[in-house]
């Protein structure tokens, strides 16, 4: 039998069949043609490579006394007697890590030939065991939720974001995950997972909810009427919105109904700052830090403290100061931040949250994997994800939790939304499962490997839409098992960037590993330059393969102080690694102050 190298790297490991197993009572299939007392008979078990399937192979283990223990000469001549004992094809192949010998029976084998060959080993005082060689499958099954089939952005091959692969790592278990939105509204699909949150609306105008701030982030509709919410707008029903994107996130899973989160093992924390109207950037400030663990006058600490953040939300201008220093404080203790990157088919430059720092900004994708007619792009875009679009179908936009009622709550419900709200959950939970998967990670480290990871994407993206397709497979396996406090070489000697294209190196030696570099290489760069959009930057291994960190853009922020997450599983460990920086274009210059790798 034939497996693929890809089903072959996902095999999980099974344990031996016990000694009991071998001395079960006996099925119906007679085994013994030997002359000899026969042995028991051979469970139906122990013929099965898989229930309903005969074993092509057998895995012998010998006694440790054995010849055939140790040599393969041995074992080989072994499989020849059995052979000529049972009259059924059985050949040696090779030797195990654990001393085992693995045994072909052949394509045309039966039960009994099976159970012939089975019966024989047992019989053989060298031999301590003798059990099928099954195969195995990935345990990432399909989920049971009865929508499940409609949720094409979890995995269709085309445009989805492949997180059914990332669920055999890990489904966000230990992560809290923050809503910034309109609140929660109840939802059996997602009750298991809601922990504590808080309604931060000060305005009662805003909360029509009878109150201010409190500890109910209950979301009690932000309908309205016609011109209310300005000349020429026109009356809206309840959104419900904060319960669809939190259902994205971490809906219950494997429950036999609705549809499947993300992140089905993390938790959300519903924190309310939308309300009829919108919400004031005050109010949002203040949700940022209490969900980040930060204090606000006025509010309990916060005992559901958020690792990720999600902020499907957005207005016109410039990030402003107060919202950035909000941002910067969730960040230095250890929250990821991710924000929408607008609904207006502009430029996310205008649009903020968008365009602050120290955030993941997401784009939307349609089902064909291209940039969503309505989603903003540009420099400030990080990552694309889906968002859905649904001018040609329902089908294609975003199936989530959400309720009936069209001003107040009702009857809860399922509906395909699309935007870059519905886009920016998807990698919130990426996020969390990342954080679950590898809880030393950073959120700068989690940005960084969300794009280096992703994959281009299979459509267009007029504008720029990021590193591309978010990837959550890959992802997640390229940050398992890596470590942000391991050993760390640096360079700390600081190498000027000159204005006229030539490219600069800073070198590391790396000494005393063994071995390969990780899968999930963290590169620290400190670089002060006054307009980091000119900047070429590339990772040089010790054999002279180049890995890109940075791409020039048009980006017209100042420095780059971040962590790359770097794949770097193909070079081995020890060596010369160089920290190639190239300015593109005139004007600006800048220093690379130091830079690290942490392995």
């Amino acid at each position: 039998m034939r497996i693929s190298p890809e089903l072959r790297r996902k095999l999980i490991s099974v344990a031996v069949v016990s000694t009991a197993l071998l001395t079960a009572a006996p099925a119906s299939v007679a085994v013994a043609r030997e002359s000899v007392p026969a042995p028991a008979a051979v469970p139906a078990a122990q013929t099965e490579a898989a229930p309903g399937t005969t074993a092509e192979r057998l895995i012998v283990g010998y006694k440790s006394g054995a010849g055939e223990a140790t040599s393969n000469k041995a074992a080989a001549a072994d499989a020849a007697a059995k052979a000529e004992k049972t009259g059924e094809d059985v050949d040696f192949q090779r030797r195990l890590g654990t001393g085992a010998a693995l045994v072909d029976l052949g394509a045309d084998t039966t039960r009994a030939s099976v159970a012939d060959v089975v019966a024989a080993y047992q019989a053989d005082p060298q031999v301590a065991y003798v059990v099928p060689d099954r195969l195995n499958k990935p345990t990432a099954v399909t989920p049971n939720d009865a929508e499940y089939s409609k949720q094409w952005d979890l995995f269709e091959s085309t445009a989805g974001m492949n997180v059914p692969g990332a669920w055999d790592t890990t489904t966000g278990s230990g992560v809290t995950v923050a809503v910034i939105d309109t609140g929660y509204v109840a939802h059996s699909d997602l009750a298991a997972n809601i922990v504590g949150g808080y309604d931060f609306i000060s305005d009662p105008a805003v909360g029509v909810d009878g109150n201010g701030r409190d500890s109910n982030p209950a979301d009690p509709g932000d309908w309205y009427n016609a011109n209310e919410c300005g000349a020429g707008i026109p009356a809206s029903t309840s959104s419900w919105h904060g319960t669809h994107v939190a259902g994205t996130i971490a809906a219950a899973t494997n429950n036999g109904k609705g549809v499947a989160g993300i992140a089905y093992g993390a938790k959300i924390s519903p924190v309310r700052v939308l309300g009829k109207c919108g919400g004031y950037d005050s109010d949002i400030i203040d949700a940022i830090t209490w969900a980040s663990g930060g204090s606000v006058s006025g509010v309990p600490a916060n005992t559901n403290v958020a690792k990720v953040i999600n902020m499907s939300l957005g207005g016109g201008g410039a990030c402003s100061t107060a919202t950035q220093s909000a941002i910067n404080g969730a960040v230095n203790r250890g929250t990821s931040v991710v924000v929408a990157a607008g609904n207006e088919n502009q430029n996310a430059a205008n649009s903020s949250p968008a365009n602050c720092n120290n955030v993941i900004t997401v784009a939307a994708t349609n089902r064909a994997g291209g940039r969503a007619s309505y989603s903003n792009y540009g420099s400030a875009v990080d990552i694309a994800a889906p968002g859905g679009e649904t001018r040609t179908s329902t089908a294609n936009g975003i199936l989530s939790t959400l309720n009936s009622g069209t001003k107040t709550p009702s009857s809860e419900s399922y509906k395909h939304y699309q935007g870059t709200s519905m886009a920016a959950p998807h990698i919130a939970g990426l996020a969390a499962l990342m954080k679950s998967a590898n809880s030393a990670l950073t959120p700068a480290q989690i940005e960084s490997a969300v794009k280096a990871n992703a994959r281009p994407l299979p459509g267009t993206c007029s504008g720029g839409c990021g590193a591309g397709l978010a990837d959550a497979a890959k992802t997640v396996q390229a940050v398992k098992g890596g470590t942000s406090t391991g050993t760390t070489f640096s360079s700390t000697t600081a190498v000027a960037i000159p204005d006229d294209g030539a490219a600069i190196e800073s070198s590391i030696s790396v000494t005393g590993r063994s071995g390969n570099a990780p899968s999930a290489l963290q590169v620290g760069v400190d670089i002060t330059h006054t307009y980091r959009g000119d900047l070429l930057i590339d990772l040089v291994a010790p054999d002279g393969s180049a890995y890109r960190l940075k791409s020039a853009g048009s980006d017209s922020a100042d420095n780059v102080n971040t962590t790359y997450t770097v794949n770097a599983s193909a070079e081995v460990a020890n060596g010369t690694w160089k920290l190639r920086v190239q300015d593109t274009a005139a004007q600006d210059t800048g220093t690379l102050n130091s830079w690290k790798l942490t392995f």
